[in-house]
């Protein structure tokens, strides 16, 4: 298999994919706008050839970074970024070399939250009331059939960013006139539930060979807008309901041979509402947690599920896995030393977050596993403990 990997670079777990594609058989080649001699040793040594690009939001380039492949290495079975931010470019480039994968047809299904609603109304999981809209006309014809609050978002876009909870018309006036100019929004009704998820891998012939599932215990919406710290839980079972949502919306979606992450709402009386499709692995640590909560390896299985359509398995959670951050501006009861000193025999993981994620992730993080939920969960109080 001749595996293009688009921006191995980045986000940083590119380089556990593409290496353990070479170690599944592939033969993968990389595409990226740094310098070869920037690549971290572990990536390079993954790589049997890597094109460098000036601007990779430029097409053409790309497309003749491709030819150069073909020409080389003869034809390419994969084009893959496994980033919602190229999902367009890579269905451009499999649409063009007529590459595996989801073509141009689809892939607006999976970036546009408006498009979204339709495949999960054929689902048959439940939906949040939601309207496109581009001016206040729209969003208040919206707004008198639902009501206040109401929550505004790119149509767009993946994650939290510009996702705001508007309360009343003063709130929606100042949206409005604040908004990027010409961006179409959707508004959805309000769910007061928190965001739990279905992650894992589907294979070729559509069928879930791997599931997690995460919880956070905050709105990400919250989290980013008052710049504040969070927190989730991977868990070592897949609660029914959850399960059964996921399938059913991977099913409507036709997926296939892909690592998936859905967000669902679980309200406080257990429902369970579909709230986005994201056809890539989650972020945030997430496969991480994955692999510290089955110990397993999943940039692995999703390899060797690609190289080699293999199911791999059986899998069975063995711990609980929380991830807590903390924001430099906020003042913390206890430092590093005493998190160290208190939680150590439970922290797997902690170092600074990149910046570009952090507004999200926070600009420092800890994670952490066991067996007992409760253990976990007086560590990550620990960890968010502020000063009076």
């Amino acid at each position: 298999m001749n595996f293009v990997f688009f921006s191995p670079h980045f986000p940083a777990y590119g380089a556990d994919f593409c290496d353990r594609l070479k170690k599944a058989g592939a033969t993968v080649l990389g595409i990226g706008d740094v310098p070869y001699e920037a690549l971290e040793p572990r990536l390079k040594n993954a790589l049997s050839e890597y094109y460098r690009v000036a601007d990779m939001e430029e097409y053409e380039p790309v497309y003749r970074a491709i030819g150069h492949f073909i020409h080389k290495w003869g034809r390419i079975d994969r084009f893959e970024s496994l980033n919602e931010h190229w999902l367009e470019l890579e269905a451009n480039i499999r649409t063009d070399f007529n590459i595996y994968g989801t073509k141009l047809d689809f892939v607006k299904n999976l970036k546009r939250k408006s498009r979204m609603r339709a495949f999960f109304r054929k689902s048959g999981v439940e939906t949040i009331p939601q309207r496109k809209c581009s001016d206040r006309a729209g969003a208040l014809t919206f707004i008198r059939r639902v009501g206040f609050p109401v929550v505004v978002k790119p149509d767009s876009g993946s994650g939290a960013s510009n996702t705001y909870k508007i309360e009343n018309r003063k709130e929606l006036d100042t949206y409005l006139k604040e908004r990027e100019p010409d961006v179409t929004f959707v508004m959805e009704r309000f769910v007061d539930g928190l965001v739990v998820t279905y992650d894992g891998l589907v294979n070729r012939d559509g069928k879930v060979i791997f599931a997690a599932s995460h919880r956070y215990d905050q709105s990400v919406m919250d989290v980013v807008n008052r710049d504040h710290h969070m927190s989730y839980v991977c868990r070592p079972t897949v609660e029914p309901a959850i399960e059964e949502a996921g399938r059913k919306i991977l099913k409507a979606f036709d997926v296939r041979e892909r690592f998936f992450h859905i967000e669902l709402f679980q309200t406080s009386d257990d429902r369970i509402i579909a709230l986005e499709v994201n056809m890539r692995p989650p972020g945030a640590w997430m496969t991480d947690a994955i692999n510290y909560t089955y110990d397993i390896d999943i940039y692995a299985e999703w390899a060797n599920m690609v190289v080699k359509d293999a199911d791999g398995g059986p899998y069975d959670g063995k711990y609980f896995t929380a991830y807590a951050s903390r924001k430099r501006h906020i003042r913390y009861s206890h430092d590093h030393e005493a998190v160290l000193a208190a939680h150590g025999d439970k922290i797997v993981r902690h170092q600074p977050i990149e910046d570009v994620f952090s507004k999200a992730m926070g600009n420092y993080a800890y994670q952490m596993r066991s067996t007992d939920p409760k253990a976990l969960r007086a560590a990550v109080d620990f960890i968010h403990a502020e000063e009076a």
